[in-house]
């Protein structure tokens, strides 16, 4: 009894089979899943052609083989074969390859100083990845991703570190606020329990009041009750934001190893705290050429600080000292020949234009009629 194998991979449909699901086949041992339905199929990322584990096994078990699918020349491994994740095969490569190209290319927008650098690196990445994809210049696209990957190697790693910490804190994120989600839902169940038992209880003592007759008993139990239930109801709420806003406040307050950082925000400057009032305007007079102490020695100075003439009416001598050392170096900075020389200049460009004008007001042909 012979079995039509259909072209494309796809074997006859099984019975218990839905509509349009056909029966894989192993395009090595021609094995389908009609006679086999336990086998599974690996993929490997060198030239993504399909076939089963035992062939895989068979084949690559003693080492690097050739593939065994005809026109196929590319050596394969055992380990890098794995399983199919999406059923389209050419969804398959492009995925790969997508996620290869953005391990090198993982600059950020933060790391670039305007938007249009930004935009063509994802230019330049994606102009790779067609080209890996599309089977164009596929060495020398292979070439410069390699050559840009080396040269980029120290900042790469640390993107790639900056976004696996990125990707830990998000899922700690959301991690801690599926926590908190289930605890509040535990604490309205619990809430809803005692509610409901609280208002058991209260209906058995009023079927019991009911019973001895008490009506005042009935109308104070049941305004009891209900102040009761409204007082809790309230205290569970006050209590629930209360912790909702002690949540918000301690996500606000903590260090950044525990909030959730958005990379390429522009940083908050804070104002300057303004500076004393300086009538200077910031003009520093201390000396440059010396520094003027407090005592000198010198006979005459000896005289003077003990002459009551002189120290009688508050006379300070480092005033003394002060004005006499600013006029023995006040003359360093300055340069005569230089300045007279600017003069000189400045006086002959001066009569060279007086000049100019005279000639241009003797030669405009006009008599002066005054």
């Amino acid at each position: 009894m012979s079995r039509n194998v259909h072209a494309g991979g796809a074997g006859p449909r099984r019975p218990g089979d839905k509509e349009g699901e056909r029966t894989d086949i192993c395009p090595v041992c021609k094995s389908t899943r009609y006679l086999n339905p336990e086998m599974r199929f690996l993929v490997n990322p060198e030239c993504y052609h399909k076939m089963c584990v035992s062939c895989v096994d068979r084949i690559f078990s003693q080492g690097p083989a050739p593939c065994p699918i005809a026109g196929c020349a590319r050596t394969l491994r055992k380990q890098r074969f794995r399983q199919q994740t999406f059923e389209d095969l050419k969804i398959e490569r492009e995925v790969d390859v997508r996620r290869r190209v953005s391990k090198a290319f993982n600059r950020q927008e933060s790391d670039f100083e305007t938007l249009l650098a930004y935009n063509n690196y994802l230019e330049d990445m994606e102009v790779t990845t067609f080209n890996l994809l599309q089977g164009v210049d596929v060495a020398a696209t292979e070439r410069k991703l390699a050559a840009y990957a080396a040269q980029n190697a120290p900042s790469i790693s640390q993107n790639n570190a900056i976004a696996t910490e990125q990707r830990s804190l998000q899922n700690a994120q959301t991690a801690a606020h599926k926590e908190q989600a289930r605890l509040n839902r535990a604490g309205a169940t619990r809430a809803d329990i005692a509610s409901m038992a609280e208002h058991e209880e209260s209906q058995k003592e009023v079927i019991n009041a009911v019973a001895n007759g008490k009506d005042e008993e009935v109308q104070k139990v049941v305004l009891k009750k209900s102040t009761a239930r409204r007082t809790a109801a309230e205290k569970a709420r006050d209590k629930q934001r209360q912790q909702q806003q002690q949540q918000q406040l301690q996500n606000s307050e903590d260090t950044d190893s525990d909030v959730y950082k958005i990379e390429g925000l522009k940083p908050i400057v804070q104002a300057l705290p303004e500076k004393p009032y300086d009538p200077f305007g910031g003009i520093s007079y201390t000396p440059s050429y010396y520094t003027l102490q407090s005592h000198y020695e010198h006979p005459w100075l000896d005289r003077a600080r003990t002459d009551p003439s002189i120290v009688a009416g508050g006379y300070d001598l480092r005033e003394y000292y002060q004005r006499t050392m600013l006029e023995a170096f006040a003359g360093l900075g300055c340069f005569i020949d230089e300045e007279m020389g600017e003069k000189e200049h400045g006086e002959q460009d001066k009569m060279v234009a007086t000049e100019g004008a005279a000639m241009a007001a003797g030669g405009s042909g006009h008599d002066d009629v005054l």
